[in-house]
């Protein structure tokens, strides 16, 4: 399954970068149109929901967040959480997260993509390009829009 980052989400939801916001949009097309399948952790679901209710930086109110983000979890090929659920994929993403630069949502998601030996993950942070066996790919934007 491929995961997804929280800036992708971010980018779609605030739109404040148009050209990765076009992107998102593409990708999030494709998924509600069920042409592509994405998984979406629950430290991205929450740190989606920190980070546009930040006064520093969005100061989205909690019902301005639901109204806009509920949708995009009930798209058709959006699936949620872990397949397994089980300690040993969060004790190894503490422990990336220890060894590493990375914040803890990345941690997971990569914790996550090695645990499920997928490797692959939306993301246009370049931080997942430092790990082998991981193919971090950035959404294309498509000029016509998927109806």
């Amino acid at each position: 399954m491929t995961q997804i980052d929280t800036n992708i989400i971010i980018r779609y939801l605030t739109k404040d970068d148009p050209e990765k916001a076009k992107r998102a949009y593409s990708l999030f097309q494709r998924v509600a149109h069920g042409k592509e399948e994405i998984a979406i952790t629950e430290a991205v679901i929450t740190e989606v929901i920190y980070v546009l209710s930040s006064k520093r930086l969005y100061n989205l109110s909690r019902d301005a967040i639901v109204k806009s983000f509920v949708p995009l979890l009930l798209l058709k090929g959006v699936h949620l959480g872990c397949k397994s659920g089980d300690k040993t994929l969060y004790m190894q993403a503490l422990h990336l997260y220890g060894s590493t630069t990375l914040d803890i949502t990345d941690a997971i998601i990569l914790a996550k993509l090695q645990h499920e030996g997928t490797g692959v993950v939306y993301s246009f942070d370049t931080d997942f390009d430092d790990f082998e066996g991981v193919i971090r790919k950035e959404p294309d934007a498509i000029e016509e829009e998927v109806a």
